[in-house]
Order: C-alpha cells, then sequence, then structure tokens
C-alpha cells in the first residue's frame, strides 16, 4: 500500500508543479480591476523553437495599454490539457510536457487586465523527443547480487522518475516494487532482497506530467550472495599501510561494534599524506557485490560528515597469493592496475540527506551516518581475497582517516 501511496504522492506532485508552472508571473491579484472592456490585438510574428519535450513560442506583443498577459492552451496527450500564461513583461510563452515527438496545436491569446480575451491564434508545435522517452530508449535492466540492476542515460537531467515492477506473491500481478526518482544525468542503482531464482521484472520512465513510457520487461535471476565471515579476516599489514593512530587498530573494522563510542581503524595523524591505507585479508577469494560502511557518528562529539571520517575513497582488491606492497594512487580510474592490485571501485559518501551543510546536520542525519551506508561494487569488478582501504578525503580535510566498522557482501569463487 505504501508503494501506491508514494506512486500517487508523485503525482499529485507532478500536477502541483505543472499547476504553479501555468500560473507563473500571473500579476492579476494585484492589479487593480480595470473597466476597460476593449478587446486586445492578436499577437503577431510568432516564432517557433521546439525542443525536447516542449517549444518555446516568441511573438510581437499586440498595442494595447491593457494588455496583463498571453495565455497558450494546449494538449499534451490525449485527454490532458494545460495553460502556461506570460506577462507582458516577456514576449516568450514556453509549452511543455508532450508525450512525445509530434505535431501539437498550440491556441494563444492576448489577454486584457479586464480579463478579455482577444481572438486566438493557433499555431503548430513540433517539440522533439520528449527526455524520459530518450530515457527509456537507453534503459537496461540486468541481473544484480540480490536482485537487479537497471541502467540509463539522463543527458538533459530531466525529472523523472524510475519505477520497478515485478511479480506479486499475493496478487499474482506485476506490481511496483520500487520508485527512483532523479535527476542525475546517470541512472545506476540496483534494488535487491530477491531470491536467487528467476523472476519476471519491469521498468518503466515517468516524467513531472504525467506521462508514462512503455515496460521493458525481463525474466532475470538474481545472482546469490552472502556476508563475507568476518571471523575469517585478518591484517594483512604491507609497508605502505599508514601507521595506526590512537590505538585504533585495523581488526577493529570486522568487530561487529558499531557503537559510536567505540572505536574503529585510525591513521596516525600527520604520520603520511593521503591516501591513508589499511590492508586485510578476508580469508578467502570472493567476487564481491557491495558493502556498508559504518562511519563514526556523533556521541558526545559531532563526528558525523566531519573529523577523519572518509569522504572519497577507493577500495583496491587482489586474487594474487600473498599479493606485494605498492605505493597506492591518491586516485585512479576503476579497473586500474597498480602491481598485485586492481582499483575496484571509487566511492563517495553521501551528503547530509537533510541538505544541511556537514557540520550542521539534524538528528535524521546522523542517524543516517549510524545506520551505515551502501556502497556497491561494479559488477565488473574481479573476484578478490585481499583488500586495501584507500582514504583519499575526509570530512574535515585534515591528514588522517578513521572509521568504524566495515560489513562486505559477495559470492564465494
Amino acid at each position: 500500500m505504501k508503494k501506491y501511496l508514494n506512486h500517487y504522492l508523485f503525482m499529485l506532485f507532478s500536477l502541483a508543479v505543472a499547476f504553479i508552472t501555468s500560473c507563473k508571473r500571473d500579476d492579476g491579484d494585484r492589479m487593480p480591476i480595470s473597466k476597460d472592456g476593449t478587446k486586445p490585438g492578436v499577437i503577431t510574428n510568432v516564432k517557433i523553437d521546439n525542443y525536447n519535450g516542449g517549444a518555446h513560442i516568441t511573438y510581437t506583443l499586440p498595442k494595447s495599454d491593457n494588455l496583463l498577459y498571453v495565455l497558450a492552451k494546449y494538449q499534451i496527450r490525449n485527454g490532458v490539457s494545460r495553460e502556461t500564461k506570460a506577462s507582458y513583461y516577456t514576449d516568450t510563452v514556453n509549452v511543455e510536457g508532450f508525450a512525445k515527438e509530434a505535431d501539437y496545436e498550440v491556441t494563444l491569446y492576448a489577454v486584457s487586465r479586464s480579463n478579455v480575451m482577444s481572438d486566438a491564434v493557433k499555431v503548430t508545435v513540433h517539440p522533439k523527443t520528449p527526455p524520459y522517452l530518450l530515457i527509456r530508449d537507453q534503459l537496461n535492466l540486468q541481473a544484480d547480487f540480490g536482485g537487479v540492476n537497471i541502467q540509463s542515460l539522463n543527458p538533459l537531467k530531466a525529472e523523472v522518475g524510475v519505477i520497478l515492477t515485478g511479480l506479486d506473491q499475493t496478487t499474482k500481478a506485476m506490481e511496483v516494487q520500487d520508485q527512483h526518482y532523479t535527476k542525475l544525468d546517470t541512472v545506476d542503482y540496483s534494488v535487491r532482497g530477491y531470491k536467487s531464482e528467476p523472476q519476471n521484472f519491469g521498468v518503466y520512465v515517468t516524467d513531472r506530467f504525467g506521462n508514462i513510457s512503455d515496460t521493458l520487461s525481463k525474466t532475470l535471476t538474481p545472482l546469490p550472495e552472502e556476508l563475507l565471515d568476518k571471523s575469517k579476516f585478518s591484517t594483512y599489514q604491507l609497508a605502505s599501510d599508514s601507521k595506526i593512530g590512537f590505538g585504533w587498530i585495523l581488526s577493529n573494522i570486522w568487530d561487529n561494534n558499531i557503537n559510536p563510542s567505540s572505536s574503529g581503524w585510525s591513521t596516525e595523524p600527520g604520520a603520511a599524506p593521503a591516501p591513508y591505507v589499511g590492508s586485510w585479508d578476508v580469508g578467502r577469494s570472493y567476487k564481491m557485490s557491495r558493502f556498508i560502511l559504518y562511519e563514526k557518528s556523533d556521541s558526545d562529539l559531532k563526528f558525523s560528515f566531519g573529523h577523519g571520517n572518509p569522504k572519497l575513497f577507493t577500495i583496491w582488491g587482489s586474487n594474487v597469493d600473498r599479493p606485494k606492497d605498492v605505493q597506492l594512487p591518491l586516485a585512479s580510474p576503476v579497473g586500474t592496475v597498480v602491481g598485485d592490485w586492481v582499483n575496484m571501485g571509487n566511492f563517495k559518501f553521501p551528503d547530509p540527506p537533510s541538505g544541511l551543510p556537514p557540520l550542521a546536520h539534524n538528528s535524521a542525519d546522523n542517524a543516517f551516518v549510524a545506520a551505515g551506508v551502501n556502497f556497491n561494487f561494479p559488477l565488473s569488478a574481479p573476484p578478490a581475497r585481499y583488500l586495501r582501504f584507500a582514504a583519499r578525503e575526509t570530512w574535515s580535510g585534515g591528514n588522517f582517516a578513521l572509521f568504524l566498522e566495515i560489513s562486505l557482501y559477495g559470492q564465494p569463487q
């Protein structure tokens, strides 16, 4: 039920945004009521600039002292009408939200302060393919560890929703399983919690105008994953690893203690420049799927999004028997090989979900840190037995790094 409620809330939000957009710069409430019932002249010299999902319409305003705004009326798809107003301060009205690349008729009126409309001027716009369909064209749905991975591109950074559906065992129908809203240029996320057995999945794209793409459907088998057994972990000390600070030895990151007052791993302040590195053996080779990182949250002092908690970091891996030491670079692309080690992923710890500045975070932001944050390894990451955590930058920008705990998931090899 919550899934449906969220979906409808998004649709209501979309309608609210559309309504607000349609009412922009309506100065009528602040204007005196005019008794001038003269019909304004029509707009002339109309020009159209089509873009993805919409069009800018420019024109010459009529010479009328009583003119207030220009009104555009149009349909974005069958049965769905929109209105857009543009005040007399501008010569352009924006029409948007069209469902596909096609011809659409737009009716334009000049409107006086007495709310008297001019004769209609009809024009035809031909918007380019709307962003939600561009995203749909590049959608990829593939099996991931414990679920499915969804990828696409959103080069126009449009506000869209990517909706995952799956077979509901109760209703025996395809139901919404997850809703992902974004305006980033890349869509790449995973939905987990599924058994490793063949299942039907679907994914489609929506936008803030209520347009909905067709559904990409696939039968996929989520890859099995398991929580790595921390009792098999051991420190794999290398010469280039960072010196330990405050007695916070590396093995603390697999002691299952995430109490913010407990000890984790810390490097010695100022002992060496970044990256701040710790290495360990997980006991056997795994195809790593993801990990949960527990940074130090607030206790008697503020630690979340501050102090030596890592902000930018890399996980390096090796499947070589007793891999040799090598000085890791501060930054490198994923897949970079340095000696026996492979860059298995570059990661950025998220900003406070509230949007507040890091050190002004609230209790909910702190709870977010305390609960641990999930990070996915790229599906292309190779199997590894030995890992190196390399912090490139911390939240404080200081000269050491620390965190409390890490839990790793993967598939034994």
